[in-house]
């Protein structure tokens, strides 16, 4: 089957679907591929690498639309609602579309996938199980935006971050507070401690003490619910345990010179974990990384791509962070796109080079959005109103 990926057209988005090299493995499968031209230039890959590796390059985007079987995107469906609405016309009946969805944000663009007649595949509904780990975008996106926002951080504060002793005096290092543990979380204390940092980490599943603790950083421990959910992630808890988070968490806010949060629910808006109260206790030139600013923020003062400054303390609200480390970014993105296609190929030894949709597979049942003009996924049908036999 021909595999195609085409510019991105998210306002700002850097990162392209495919690789030259996964374009390589993609052909050592068996799998040709087409690329829209242009379509890796501002990640930093040239038409040429991609030729190198056995693409076809085409000028025009209709024609990768028309030729490509499948279809590689790192935003359509929901997380490219507004500028995707002109390819809708592009997709054709029995195509088949794998990459980032934002589905639950945004679910009346995926029932205009469905109206499409496209296999639709959304790559954040991927379950966190050991085996899917290789297609997790999730992961993978977090991983840059963990690294990103201690650079971030480190530009922005008025301090070194490791320690220093110099003729002039000892300098002390700076202090930075993780606020989650998961994947972004855990970049971000392997990060600050590269830096010399000296580092401590909140999360509310108290299992994560020991992966924190691996990284060289401190586990702030709180008497609360603990909130482990399925497959040992964090759940979305109440306000009532937010409020208590927020009167607990004063304190250790106000002794550090960096707090990063990375608390983000997908579909939902991000729990506000930092009050402009606690912002006022930081000490002046503190610096606040929001890396929930896209799902409306965990600091009461953060504003969507805008840096904010109160009381002296300055609040970064980036959104689609992985895009500003577009070449990695794109290298990390594409693997997760090959491995997911990789599974699925007919696990019939026969028909080992075969696409088979039909097999089972938990990875292809939980991420399958629409099919036959039709929303088939179980929760995206319950965020619409409906259910699988079509009743309200």
């Amino acid at each position: 089957m021909l595999v195609g990926a085409v510019k991105e057209t998210y306002p700002g988005e850097r990162r392209v679907a495919l690789v030259p090299d996964v374009v390589g493995l993609l052909g050592k499968r068996g799998f040709p591929t087409v690329i829209e031209r242009g379509a890796g230039t501002a990640a930093g890959f040239l038409d040429a690498a991609y030729e190198a590796k056995g693409a076809r390059v085409l000028a025009d985007r209709e024609a990768v639309f028309a030729e490509a079987e499948i279809l590689a995107h790192v935003r359509f469906g929901g997380a490219n609602a507004q500028a995707g609405e002109a390819d809708l016309a592009r997709y054709r009946s029995g195509q088949i579309v794998v990459g980032g969805a934002d589905p639950f944000s945004e679910p009346k663009a995926i029932e205009a996938l469905a109206a499409c007649g496209v296999d639709s595949f959304g790559l954040e509904l991927i379950p966190r199980t050991t085996r899917a780990q290789a297609m997790d975008i999730l992961s993978s996106m977090a991983t840059v935006a963990g690294y990103r926002a201690v650079l971030w951080a480190a530009d922005r504060l008025p301090k070194f971050f490791p320690m220093f002793m110099t003729a002039a005096g000892t300098v002390a290092p700076a202090r930075v507070f993780i606020i989650g543990a998961g994947v972004a979380g855990l970049q971000a204390i392997a990060t600050a401690k590269r830096l010399g940092a000296i580092v401590s980490a909140y999360d509310v599943r108290p299992a994560v003490k020991e992966e924190v603790e691996s990284l060289g950083g401190k586990f702030v421990e709180m008497e609360l619910e603990t909130g482990e959910g399925e497959g040992g992630y964090a759940r979305a808890m109440d306000e009532r345990f937010y409020a208590k988070q927020r009167e607990l968490m004063t304190r250790v806010v106000a002794q550090n010179d960096v707090v990063i949060t990375t608390a983000a629910i997908p579909g939902r808006k991000a729990p506000v974990l930092i009050t402009a109260e606690m912002v006022a206790g930081m000490p002046p030139g503190a610096v606040i990384v929001d890396l929930a600013a896209e799902r409306g923020g965990n600091c009461e003062l953060t504003r969507a791509d805008e840096v904010v400054t109160s009381g002296g303390v300055t609040i970064l609200g980036p959104t689609n962070v992985p895009s500003t480390l577009p070449y990695h970014a794109s290298q990390m993105f594409a693997r997760n796109v090959h491995n997911f296609l990789c599974n699925m190929l007919s696990k019939d030894k026969a028909r080992k080079d075969e696409f088979d949709l039909g097999q089972e597979d938990d990875i292809i049942a939980g991420t399958w959005m629409t099919k036959g003009g039709a929303v088939v996924h179980a929760a995206l049908l319950a965020k619409l109103g409906a259910t699988v036999g079509g009743q309200a």
